[in-house]
């Protein structure tokens, strides 16, 4: 920076600084030390040798360990308070004879007539010993795809997870459809550890649920070469790539599963990959001559908006208050006191709101978790802390309070919004200070210059995404390498698309101040930048004599908000740079000259005041009804009636409503009006467990009872 005269301030003042352009503060914290999945990793000994160093393919020639032997070693439990492992379900799928299909398997366990795109090639593919690599977006039924083998092949099917806190759920939801199902982690005491890996040996269990960690463990690998293992299922897969968004060095591991079992089909997941992910994925798992499926990423129920941010707590409480009235929703903030903030402002304002982030005691964390689980109308305000392997089905919004730091981690965060395939939105402010606060975090982050490099990629993407004047849907879509899709007609750019303007005279007028500034050794926000292209004669620009800047007055023909979106785009073209000093001042980036010079055009984008309401929007009653929205009065009065019941029983069972029946069930139920079981178990979404444990009480409620007989 050029030196200055000493009686010149640098930097602009707090009130001219960028973040004075909503009411939100900078970023009390860096949001890359964030962790992109709940910080509770499985606490196994650090001390123990590596099971993996010294032991042959299973076998081979090795000492065997004594079958009865219990985990003593594996750490202690503690944090979240154990609940009592669910008793070993009655309509368990354990038959006489030749193994089922996996079509009986879906239709008698889970109640669906019918596999959805890949599934059905993915499950032969595994059920016939081959490895598979699995994209798919969330939502479109990855689960079944390793839970659905492990109940046709012999042995139990072992999944990988990096999801300590919801390994509960999963097995109560699994043990809720009659699938004998345990997990193995430190929040468990060694009494319960004992009983799960005494099930497994026992050939009593159908999936165990382990994290990475545990692999590090020799008993645990131990336990496995004791019993038989159906399949390996790798969940959430892009945590294994570097390049990815949510890496964890102990998936670097899990190739290892294929040296130590040769022979059991391994079976790799993800809701999100780039073809680079994709590519380090396969050879970081050892899967490149797997068979890989890619489903379509198009999620054509989440209607996707990006609003300019203006006080984005009141724009959000708006939101809630006007489409998604009584909804379950996540909204995303960057830093832990954000969230905690933003939390406190929704209660406030008499909305039921959590926080959750990393920071917060593991025993908070859980509490708050259950609460958004289990209750109706729960908003959950998280850092990126939380979400990944929430399977809550009726979540109607996803909202973004700061912009996040790539595609693929937007993609993720969003797609936990409408996993019922009902009407759901994704919503992100998006303003000038996010922009700022990114490219400066990039440029002062740890890291080589490859890792910056890698860091502006992905920023890069995101504004891209951000200010594209083009369908959303389909420029995502792109990113993933899913080219030729059509314009969605249901996101804020097509439902009112923004208009293109050639920006190159502002963009020279704000260049060119910025230019004058420099030659007096001087740096300022926005704030002040602005009032000088307005020709403000405010205090300050007289102080410091800026009235005599031949720049002076000549942006008087755009509002201070325009200028703020010219920055805005200038800033994500990177034809603009921010100062590293933390304070916000802008600077001259490599290709401002060319802008300058007149050898570059800038077009940008013209921002659209209000989108109207899709075409598909939610009536007046609130998204939480998405599913009955085109009833009857009657057929709606009936499906509030089966939704309370059903309130009741997850309550006395201790799980959330989803794991009863979706929405989606009930409403079929509503419409077929079964009057026997027999008509009840034809409807799809009812197994045979759950007509064996539910059936009787909801035709009991159908037919205006309360459904407890």
């Amino acid at each position: 920076m050029p030196s200055r005269p000493s009686d010149e301030p640098a930097y602009a003042a707090v009130d001219d600084l960028p973040f004075a352009a909503y009411d939100e503060p900078p970023l009390d914290e860096p949001p890359f030390d964030e962790p992109p999945y709940d910080p509770a990793y499985d606490d196994v000994p650090p001390d123990l040798v590596d099971p993996w160093s010294s032991a042959p393919p299973r076998g081979g020639s090795r000492a065997s360990a004594t079958a009865s032997r219990p985990s003593s070693s594996v750490a202690a439990g503690h944090g979240l308070p154990a609940r009592e492992a669910p008793s070993r379900p009655a309509a368990t799928l354990v038959v006489d004879g030749p193994p089922p299909s996996a079509l009986e398997v879906l239709r008698r366990v889970w109640g669906y007539d019918e596999f959805r795109g890949d599934q059905a090639e993915i499950i032969d593919t595994v059920v016939e010993g081959g490895d598979a690599l699995v994209l798919m977006p969330t939502g479109g039924g990855k689960s079944l795809c390793y839970q659905v083998p492990a109940l046709v092949r012999p042995g139990t099917g072992v999944v990988v997870s990096p999801l300590i806190a919801l390994m509960q759920d999963q097995v109560d939801a699994l043990s809720a459809l009659g699938v004998r199902a345990g997990f193995l982690n430190s929040t468990q005491q060694p009494h319960e550890r004992r009983a799960v890996e005494q099930a497994y040996l026992a050939g009593e269990l159908d999936l165990l649920y382990l994290a990475p960690e545990r692999l590090r463990v020799r008993e645990t690998v131990e336990l496995l070469d004791q019993g038989h293992v159906a399949l390996f299922a790798i969940d959430e897969a892009h945590c294994v790539s570097q390049w990815g968004h949510d890496f964890r060095p102990d998936y670097l591991q899990l190739s290892m599963l294929h040296e130590r079992w040769p022979e059991v089909p391994r079976v790799a997941l993800t809701a999100t990959a780039t073809e680079a992910t994709h590519a380090e994925i396969a050879e970081r798992l050892q899967l490149r001559e797997a068979r890989h499926f890619v489903a379509s990423f198009d999620r054509p129920n989440i209607q996707y908006r990006i609003a300019p941010k203006d006080n984005p707590r009141a724009q959000l409480l708006h939101l809630l208050r006007t489409e998604h009235p009584g909804d379950a929703g996540i909204v995303y903030c960057l830093s832990r006191a954000s969230v905690e903030q933003t939390a406190a402002y929704l209660v406030d304002q008499g909305i039921p709101a959590l926080p959750y982030h990393a920071g917060l005691d593991r025993q908070v964390r859980a509490r708050n978790q259950a609460r958004f689980l289990r209750e109706d109308g729960v908003v959950m305000v998280a850092t990126i802390a939380f979400g990944m392997g929430i399977d809550k089905p009726d979540v109607r919004f996803v909202a973004h309070l700061d912009l996040p730091k790539s595609v693929e981690g937007y993609y993720q965060e969003t797609g936990r919004a409408g996993r019922d395939g009902l009407p759901s939105t994704a919503w992100l402010a998006y303003g000038l200070a996010d922009v700022v606060q990114q490219r400066r975090m990039i440029d002062t982050s740890d890291g080589d210059a490859a890792h910056r490099r890698r860091l502006t990629q992905h920023l890069d993407a995101m504004l891209a995404l951000c200010e594209t004047v083009s369908c959303r849907r389909v420029q995502l879509l792109n990113y993933f390498g899913q080219s030729g899709a059509e314009p969605c007609g249901n996101c804020d750019t097509c439902l009112s698309p923004p208009e293109s303007w050639d920006g190159t005279v502002p963009a020279q007028k704000l260049l060119s101040t910025v230019v004058r500034l420099e030659q007096r050794g001087q740096r300022y926000g926005v704030g002040h930048l602005v009032d000088i292209l307005r020709g403000k004669s405010t205090p300050r620009v007289q102080q410091l004599g800026h009235e005599s800047l031949s720049t002076f007055g000549v942006g008087a023909d755009l509002s201070d908000g325009e200028w703020r979106g010219v920055v805005r785009q200038l800033l994500a073209a990177e034809l603009l740079g921010v100062d590293t000093d933390g304070y916000g001042t802008l600077r001259l980036a490599p290709a401002s000259a060319e802008v300058l010079r007149g050898d570059r055009e800038v077009r940008l984008r013209r921002e659209v005041e209000k989108a109207p309401r899709s075409r598909g929007s939610r009536d007046e009653r609130g998204g939480r009804r998405a599913a009955a929205a085109d009833l009857d009065g009657p057929d709606a009065e009936l499906f509030e009636r089966l939704r309370a019941w059903r309130a009741g029983a997850a309550r006395e069972q201790g799980v959330p409503a989803y794991v009863v029946f979706h929405d989606a069930t009930l409403r079929a139920v509503v419409e077929r009006r079964p009057t026997s079981l027999q008509a009840l178990g034809t409807i799809s979404g009812v197994g045979a467990a759950k007509l064996d444990r539910y059936g009787a009480g909801l035709l009991a409620a159908l037919e205006g009872g309360d459904g407890t007989a």
